[in-house]
Protein backbone atom coordinates (compact mmCIF):
# COMPACT_ATOMS: atom_id res chain seq x y z
CA UNK A 1 0.00 0.00 0.00
CA UNK A 2 1.20 3.64 -0.41
CA UNK A 3 0.78 6.86 1.17
CA UNK A 4 -2.43 8.72 0.35
CA UNK A 5 -1.76 11.08 -2.44
CA UNK A 6 -3.77 14.28 -3.94
CA UNK A 7 -2.63 14.61 -7.80
CA UNK A 8 -3.40 18.21 -7.51
CA UNK A 9 -1.12 18.46 -5.15
CA UNK A 10 2.65 19.35 -6.80
CA UNK A 11 4.84 16.48 -5.30
CA UNK A 12 7.08 19.34 -4.32
CA UNK A 13 5.05 20.53 -1.63
CA UNK A 14 4.76 16.59 -0.15
CA UNK A 15 6.73 16.82 3.37
CA UNK A 16 7.75 13.14 2.96
CA UNK A 17 9.48 13.77 -0.44
CA UNK A 18 11.67 17.20 1.23
CA UNK A 19 12.38 14.46 3.43
CA UNK A 20 13.47 11.83 1.46
CA UNK A 21 15.52 14.57 -1.08
CA UNK A 22 17.55 16.00 2.00
CA UNK A 23 18.79 12.00 2.06
CA UNK A 24 19.57 12.40 -1.21
CA UNK A 25 21.51 15.53 -1.16
CA UNK A 26 23.47 14.59 2.11
CA UNK A 27 24.76 11.68 -0.18
CA UNK A 28 25.84 13.91 -2.85
CA UNK A 29 27.07 16.41 -0.71
CA UNK A 30 29.78 14.01 -0.11
CA UNK A 31 31.88 14.04 -3.08
CA UNK A 32 30.38 16.95 -4.82
CA UNK A 33 31.11 19.22 -1.88
CA UNK A 34 35.03 17.62 -1.20
CA UNK A 35 36.21 17.65 -4.87
CA UNK A 36 37.42 21.32 -5.05
CA UNK A 37 39.14 20.78 -1.29
CA UNK A 38 41.62 18.48 -2.54
CA UNK A 39 44.11 20.88 -3.75
CA UNK A 40 43.76 22.65 -0.38
CA UNK A 41 44.24 19.12 1.39
CA UNK A 42 47.26 18.56 -0.28
CA UNK A 43 48.68 21.34 0.33
CA UNK A 44 48.02 21.37 4.23
CA UNK A 45 49.05 17.51 4.54
CA UNK A 46 51.99 18.06 2.42
CA UNK A 47 50.57 14.94 0.26
CA UNK A 48 51.82 14.46 -3.65
CA UNK A 49 49.05 14.85 -6.20
CA UNK A 50 49.11 10.85 -6.99
CA UNK A 51 47.78 10.24 -3.34
CA UNK A 52 45.09 12.88 -3.13
CA UNK A 53 42.92 10.71 -4.65
CA UNK A 54 42.71 8.40 -2.00
CA UNK A 55 40.80 11.30 -0.04
CA UNK A 56 37.94 10.20 -2.31
CA UNK A 57 38.67 6.41 -2.48
CA UNK A 58 38.65 6.03 0.89
CA UNK A 59 34.85 7.38 1.07
CA UNK A 60 33.72 5.44 -1.79
CA UNK A 61 35.15 2.04 -1.37
CA UNK A 62 32.81 1.70 1.54
CA UNK A 63 29.97 2.78 -0.44
CA UNK A 64 30.45 0.28 -2.94
CA UNK A 65 30.59 -2.93 -0.34
CA UNK A 66 28.01 -1.48 2.13
CA UNK A 67 25.34 -0.68 -0.39
CA UNK A 68 24.38 -3.92 -0.53
CA UNK A 69 24.48 -5.13 2.90
CA UNK A 70 22.37 -2.00 4.03
CA UNK A 71 19.71 -2.69 1.03
CA UNK A 72 19.22 -6.09 3.05
CA UNK A 73 19.43 -4.95 6.82
CA UNK A 74 16.71 -2.22 5.75
CA UNK A 75 14.27 -4.76 4.52
CA UNK A 76 14.91 -6.95 7.24
CA UNK A 77 14.58 -4.04 10.04
CA UNK A 78 13.38 -1.16 8.51
CA UNK A 79 14.16 2.16 6.55
CA UNK A 80 14.40 4.45 9.27
CA UNK A 81 16.61 1.80 11.75
CA UNK A 82 19.41 1.93 8.51
CA UNK A 83 18.54 5.58 7.77
CA UNK A 84 18.87 7.44 11.28
CA UNK A 85 22.07 5.81 12.08
CA UNK A 86 23.24 5.99 8.91
CA UNK A 87 23.04 10.07 9.37
CA UNK A 88 24.40 10.06 12.39
CA UNK A 89 27.46 8.66 10.84
CA UNK A 90 27.60 10.58 8.38
CA UNK A 91 27.70 13.78 10.47
CA UNK A 92 30.78 12.21 12.86
CA UNK A 93 33.16 11.14 10.07
CA UNK A 94 32.46 14.73 8.50
CA UNK A 95 33.15 16.48 11.36
CA UNK A 96 35.71 14.14 12.82
CA UNK A 97 37.47 14.69 9.07
CA UNK A 98 37.55 18.40 9.43
CA UNK A 99 39.77 17.46 12.51
CA UNK A 100 42.16 15.11 11.36
CA UNK A 101 45.88 15.78 12.31
CA UNK A 102 47.31 14.11 9.51
CA UNK A 103 46.71 12.11 6.23
CA UNK A 104 46.17 8.98 8.00
CA UNK A 105 43.78 9.65 9.98
CA UNK A 106 41.67 11.69 7.60
CA UNK A 107 41.46 8.61 5.27
CA UNK A 108 40.16 6.80 8.68
CA UNK A 109 37.48 9.21 8.98
CA UNK A 110 36.33 9.65 5.69
CA UNK A 111 36.25 5.93 5.51
CA UNK A 112 33.93 5.98 8.30
CA UNK A 113 31.64 8.81 6.93
CA UNK A 114 31.40 6.50 3.61
CA UNK A 115 29.94 3.78 5.93
CA UNK A 116 27.47 5.92 7.07
CA UNK A 117 26.41 7.17 3.34
CA UNK A 118 26.37 3.71 2.18
CA UNK A 119 22.62 3.65 2.49
CA UNK A 120 21.72 7.00 1.61
CA UNK A 121 21.15 6.73 -1.95
CA UNK A 122 19.68 3.60 -2.42
CA UNK A 123 17.09 3.71 0.34
CA UNK A 124 16.07 7.18 -0.58
CA UNK A 125 15.08 5.75 -3.81
CA UNK A 126 13.61 2.71 -2.12
CA UNK A 127 11.28 5.46 0.13
CA UNK A 128 10.33 6.66 -3.12
CA UNK A 129 9.47 3.82 -3.79
CA UNK A 130 7.59 2.76 -0.76
CA UNK A 131 5.37 5.91 -0.56
CA UNK A 132 4.57 6.85 -4.37
CA UNK A 133 3.25 4.70 -7.11
CA UNK A 134 2.04 5.18 -10.57
CA UNK A 135 2.77 8.87 -12.36
CA UNK A 136 3.21 10.34 -8.62
CA UNK A 137 6.18 7.93 -8.95
CA UNK A 138 7.71 9.44 -11.74
CA UNK A 139 7.03 12.82 -10.37
CA UNK A 140 9.09 12.19 -7.40
CA UNK A 141 11.59 10.30 -8.90
CA UNK A 142 12.31 13.30 -11.71
CA UNK A 143 12.09 16.09 -8.55
CA UNK A 144 14.62 13.61 -7.07
CA UNK A 145 16.83 13.51 -9.60
CA UNK A 146 16.36 17.21 -10.72
CA UNK A 147 18.06 18.17 -7.45
CA UNK A 148 20.43 15.84 -7.83
CA UNK A 149 21.29 17.95 -10.96
CA UNK A 150 21.54 21.04 -9.53
CA UNK A 151 23.35 20.03 -6.05
CA UNK A 152 26.19 18.89 -8.64
CA UNK A 153 26.39 22.62 -9.30
CA UNK A 154 26.25 24.24 -6.13
CA UNK A 155 28.17 22.13 -3.90
CA UNK A 156 30.86 22.53 -5.80
CA UNK A 157 30.39 26.34 -5.78
CA UNK A 158 29.75 26.21 -1.88
CA UNK A 159 32.84 23.49 -0.92
CA UNK A 160 35.03 25.79 -3.25
CA UNK A 161 34.24 28.72 -1.49
CA UNK A 162 34.75 27.25 1.91
CA UNK A 163 38.10 25.45 0.74
CA UNK A 164 39.76 28.53 0.19
CA UNK A 165 39.07 29.96 3.74
CA UNK A 166 40.28 26.66 5.28
CA UNK A 167 40.31 22.64 4.12
CA UNK A 168 38.75 21.83 6.87
CA UNK A 169 35.17 23.87 6.79
CA UNK A 170 33.89 21.81 3.69
CA UNK A 171 33.69 19.33 5.71
CA UNK A 172 31.44 20.87 8.49
CA UNK A 173 28.74 20.80 5.94
CA UNK A 174 28.06 17.17 7.29
CA UNK A 175 26.62 18.48 10.33
CA UNK A 176 23.62 19.39 8.33
CA UNK A 177 22.94 15.56 8.81
CA UNK A 178 21.62 16.06 11.89
CA UNK A 179 18.54 17.49 11.77
CA UNK A 180 17.79 15.57 8.84
CA UNK A 181 17.94 12.58 10.79
CA UNK A 182 15.60 13.87 13.18
CA UNK A 183 13.30 14.82 10.27
CA UNK A 184 13.79 11.38 9.56
CA UNK A 185 12.60 10.31 12.81
CA UNK A 186 9.84 12.67 13.51
CA UNK A 187 8.76 13.51 10.50
CA UNK A 188 8.87 10.78 7.69
CA UNK A 189 5.83 8.62 7.14
CA UNK A 190 6.09 5.49 6.06
CA UNK A 191 3.49 2.51 4.91
CA UNK A 192 2.62 0.44 8.46
CA UNK A 193 3.08 -2.93 5.77
CA UNK A 194 7.17 -2.10 5.72
CA UNK A 195 7.13 -1.04 9.47
CA UNK A 196 5.72 -3.70 11.21
CA UNK A 197 8.09 -6.61 9.44
CA UNK A 198 8.85 -9.06 11.94
CA UNK A 199 12.89 -9.67 12.24
CA UNK A 200 11.82 -13.21 12.91
CA UNK A 201 10.33 -13.87 10.37
CA UNK A 202 13.13 -12.84 8.41
CA UNK A 203 15.25 -15.92 5.93
CA UNK A 204 18.13 -14.73 5.04
CA UNK A 205 18.14 -17.31 2.40
CA UNK A 206 15.07 -17.49 1.31
CA UNK A 207 15.51 -13.70 0.33
CA UNK A 208 18.38 -14.18 -1.13
CA UNK A 209 16.83 -16.47 -3.47
CA UNK A 210 13.66 -13.99 -3.84
CA UNK A 211 16.15 -11.06 -4.72
CA UNK A 212 17.56 -12.98 -7.16
CA UNK A 213 15.05 -14.19 -9.04
CA UNK A 214 13.10 -11.00 -9.19
CA UNK A 215 16.74 -9.63 -10.77
CA UNK A 216 17.23 -12.60 -13.22
CA UNK A 217 14.79 -11.79 -16.04
CA UNK A 218 15.53 -9.85 -18.83
CA UNK A 219 13.76 -6.50 -18.36
CA UNK A 220 15.73 -5.78 -15.16
CA UNK A 221 19.05 -7.38 -16.46
CA UNK A 222 18.71 -4.59 -18.96
CA UNK A 223 17.81 -1.71 -16.68
CA UNK A 224 20.89 -2.82 -14.72
CA UNK A 225 22.66 -2.65 -17.85
CA UNK A 226 21.49 0.55 -18.85
CA UNK A 227 22.53 1.98 -15.36
CA UNK A 228 25.70 0.87 -15.69
CA UNK A 229 26.61 2.05 -19.40
CA UNK A 230 24.51 5.50 -18.68
CA UNK A 231 27.13 6.66 -15.61
CA UNK A 232 30.04 5.13 -17.86
CA UNK A 233 28.91 7.61 -20.39
CA UNK A 234 28.70 10.41 -17.48
CA UNK A 235 31.95 9.72 -15.72
CA UNK A 236 33.75 8.72 -18.37
CA UNK A 237 32.94 10.30 -21.84
CA UNK A 238 31.17 13.43 -20.20
CA UNK A 239 33.57 14.18 -17.02
CA UNK A 240 37.22 13.15 -18.73
CA UNK A 241 36.52 13.16 -22.31
CA UNK A 242 35.10 17.19 -23.00
CA UNK A 243 37.13 18.85 -20.20
CA UNK A 244 40.57 17.20 -22.18
CA UNK A 245 39.11 18.00 -26.10
CA UNK A 246 38.07 21.48 -24.62
CA UNK A 247 41.95 21.93 -22.78
CA UNK A 248 44.01 20.16 -25.02
CA UNK A 249 42.15 21.00 -28.50
CA UNK A 250 40.30 24.04 -28.10
CA UNK A 251 42.25 25.91 -25.38
CA UNK A 252 39.50 26.11 -22.74
CA UNK A 253 41.04 27.76 -19.23
CA UNK A 254 39.71 25.43 -16.03
CA UNK A 255 36.88 28.11 -15.56
CA UNK A 256 34.98 28.09 -18.80
CA UNK A 257 35.56 24.00 -18.79
CA UNK A 258 33.52 24.22 -15.10
CA UNK A 259 31.01 26.13 -16.92
CA UNK A 260 30.62 23.78 -19.56
CA UNK A 261 29.82 20.78 -16.98
CA UNK A 262 27.86 23.43 -15.02
CA UNK A 263 25.32 23.96 -17.46
CA UNK A 264 25.20 19.99 -18.55
CA UNK A 265 23.64 19.70 -14.31
CA UNK A 266 21.61 22.61 -14.76
CA UNK A 267 20.36 21.34 -18.19
CA UNK A 268 20.19 17.60 -16.30
CA UNK A 269 18.06 19.57 -13.62
CA UNK A 270 15.44 21.22 -15.95
CA UNK A 271 14.92 17.75 -18.10
CA UNK A 272 14.55 15.65 -15.28
CA UNK A 273 12.17 18.18 -13.59
CA UNK A 274 9.77 18.00 -16.79
CA UNK A 275 9.53 13.88 -16.97
CA UNK A 276 6.29 14.32 -16.16
CA UNK A 277 5.10 16.17 -19.38
CA UNK A 278 7.44 13.87 -21.29
CA UNK A 279 6.06 10.06 -19.65
CA UNK A 280 2.63 12.06 -20.81
CA UNK A 281 3.44 11.57 -24.09
CA UNK A 282 5.93 8.42 -23.87
CA UNK A 283 6.26 5.54 -21.75
CA UNK A 284 9.58 5.50 -19.18
CA UNK A 285 10.83 2.35 -20.70
CA UNK A 286 10.71 4.51 -24.46
CA UNK A 287 12.07 7.98 -23.22
CA UNK A 288 15.31 5.43 -21.47
CA UNK A 289 15.60 4.12 -25.00
CA UNK A 290 15.67 7.63 -26.64
CA UNK A 291 17.81 9.22 -24.23
CA UNK A 292 20.70 6.64 -24.67
CA UNK A 293 20.27 7.92 -28.42
CA UNK A 294 20.59 11.66 -27.45
CA UNK A 295 23.50 10.73 -25.75
CA UNK A 296 25.12 9.21 -28.96
CA UNK A 297 24.53 11.99 -30.90
CA UNK A 298 25.83 14.27 -28.65
CA UNK A 299 28.91 12.75 -28.61
CA UNK A 300 29.27 11.87 -32.01
CA UNK A 301 28.88 15.70 -32.80
CA UNK A 302 31.26 17.38 -29.96
CA UNK A 303 34.52 16.43 -31.90
CA UNK A 304 33.08 18.31 -35.08
CA UNK A 305 33.20 21.56 -32.92
CA UNK A 306 35.85 24.49 -33.74
CA UNK A 307 35.82 26.56 -31.10
CA UNK A 308 34.92 25.99 -26.95
CA UNK A 309 31.54 27.67 -27.29
CA UNK A 310 30.28 25.18 -29.62
CA UNK A 311 31.47 22.47 -27.42
CA UNK A 312 28.35 23.72 -25.23
CA UNK A 313 26.14 22.11 -27.83
CA UNK A 314 26.99 18.47 -27.56
CA UNK A 315 27.20 19.00 -23.63
CA UNK A 316 23.57 20.47 -23.64
CA UNK A 317 22.16 17.68 -25.91
CA UNK A 318 23.98 14.96 -23.44
CA UNK A 319 22.63 16.76 -20.29
CA UNK A 320 19.11 16.60 -21.91
CA UNK A 321 19.70 12.56 -22.03
CA UNK A 322 20.67 12.44 -18.45
CA UNK A 323 18.17 14.64 -17.45
CA UNK A 324 15.53 12.26 -19.39
CA UNK A 325 17.49 8.63 -18.76
CA UNK A 326 18.12 8.73 -14.81
CA UNK A 327 14.34 9.91 -13.28
CA UNK A 328 12.87 7.11 -16.04
CA UNK A 329 15.95 4.30 -15.00
CA UNK A 330 14.56 4.87 -11.31
CA UNK A 331 10.80 4.51 -11.74
CA UNK A 332 10.69 1.77 -13.78
CA UNK A 333 13.21 0.16 -11.78
CA UNK A 334 11.27 0.88 -8.58
CA UNK A 335 8.33 -0.65 -10.45
CA UNK A 336 9.29 -3.61 -10.91
CA UNK A 337 11.01 -4.01 -7.07
CA UNK A 338 8.86 -6.55 -5.25
CA UNK A 339 7.96 -5.34 -1.98
CA UNK A 340 9.37 -7.46 0.38
CA UNK A 341 12.85 -7.09 -0.75
CA UNK A 342 12.70 -3.84 -2.25
CA UNK A 343 15.50 -2.05 -0.59
CA UNK A 344 17.83 -4.89 -1.21
CA UNK A 345 16.95 -4.50 -5.13
CA UNK A 346 16.78 -1.02 -5.25
CA UNK A 347 20.74 -1.53 -3.68
CA UNK A 348 21.53 -2.87 -7.09
CA UNK A 349 20.91 0.07 -8.77
CA UNK A 350 22.85 1.85 -6.95
CA UNK A 351 25.97 -0.68 -6.84
CA UNK A 352 25.94 -0.71 -10.70
CA UNK A 353 26.11 3.38 -10.21
CA UNK A 354 28.92 3.11 -8.31
CA UNK A 355 30.53 0.30 -10.71
CA UNK A 356 29.72 2.83 -13.80
CA UNK A 357 31.74 5.98 -12.09
CA UNK A 358 35.02 3.59 -11.49
CA UNK A 359 34.84 2.18 -15.01
CA UNK A 360 33.93 5.36 -16.72
CA UNK A 361 37.02 6.72 -16.53
CA UNK A 362 39.26 3.73 -16.83
CA UNK A 363 37.75 2.51 -19.93
CA UNK A 364 38.11 5.73 -21.46
CA UNK A 365 42.12 6.06 -20.44
CA UNK A 366 42.71 2.73 -22.26
CA UNK A 367 40.87 4.07 -25.21
CA UNK A 368 42.87 7.69 -25.31
CA UNK A 369 46.13 4.59 -25.65
CA UNK A 370 44.96 3.45 -28.61
CA UNK A 371 42.58 6.25 -30.13
CA UNK A 372 43.25 9.47 -28.56
CA UNK A 373 40.35 12.05 -27.19
CA UNK A 374 38.03 12.28 -30.48
CA UNK A 375 38.07 8.62 -30.81
CA UNK A 376 37.43 7.83 -27.32
CA UNK A 377 34.25 10.03 -27.85
CA UNK A 378 33.67 8.21 -31.29
CA UNK A 379 33.62 5.02 -29.17
CA UNK A 380 31.69 6.06 -26.61
CA UNK A 381 28.45 7.11 -29.32
CA UNK A 382 29.01 3.76 -30.40
CA UNK A 383 28.77 2.12 -26.67
CA UNK A 384 25.60 4.19 -26.34
CA UNK A 385 23.88 2.83 -29.44
CA UNK A 386 24.91 -0.75 -28.59
CA UNK A 387 22.94 0.30 -25.45
CA UNK A 388 20.18 1.02 -27.12
CA UNK A 389 20.15 -2.34 -29.13
CA UNK A 390 20.27 -3.90 -26.09
CA UNK A 391 16.97 -2.28 -24.45
CA UNK A 392 15.38 -2.36 -27.98
CA UNK A 393 15.65 -6.04 -27.42
CA UNK A 394 15.36 -6.95 -23.82
CA UNK A 395 13.92 -4.18 -22.14
CA UNK A 396 10.20 -4.63 -22.57
CA UNK A 397 7.76 -2.18 -21.39
CA UNK A 398 6.49 -2.55 -17.77
CA UNK A 399 2.90 -2.92 -16.45
CA UNK A 400 2.49 0.18 -14.11
CA UNK A 401 0.92 -0.80 -11.03
CA UNK A 402 -2.31 0.75 -9.80
CA UNK A 403 -2.25 4.08 -7.53
CA UNK A 404 -3.38 3.19 -4.22
CA UNK A 405 -5.50 5.81 -2.69
CA UNK A 406 -6.28 5.20 0.78
CA UNK A 407 -6.68 6.46 4.47
CA UNK A 408 -4.10 8.21 6.83
CA UNK A 409 -5.00 6.14 8.87
CA UNK A 410 -3.17 2.72 7.53
CA UNK A 411 0.62 4.51 7.98
CA UNK A 412 2.76 5.86 10.49
CA UNK A 413 5.53 7.72 11.31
Amino acid sequence: MKLQQDKSNLTYKDNNLNIIISVTLTSVMGVMAINPALPAIGEAFKVPNEQIGLVMASFLIPIAIGTPIFGVLADRIGRKKILIPSLLLFALGGILSAFARDFRSLLEWRFLQGVGAASLESLSLTVIADVYSGKMLTAAMAFNASMIGLSATVYPLVGGGLAQLSWQYPFFLSVFALPIALLVLTQLKLPKTQSQRSVDEFKLKAYLRSTWKSINNRSVLALLFAVLSLFILEFGSCFICIPLLAANNLGASGAVIGIILASMEITLALFASQLGWFAQKFSEVTLIKISFVVCAVSLLIAPLMSNVWQLFIPVLIFGAGLGIALPSIQTVFARLAPEDNRAGFMAMNVTLQSLGRALGPALVGIAFGFVGIQGALYASAIFALVTFIVLNSFLVRTTQKPEFVGKSEHYIG
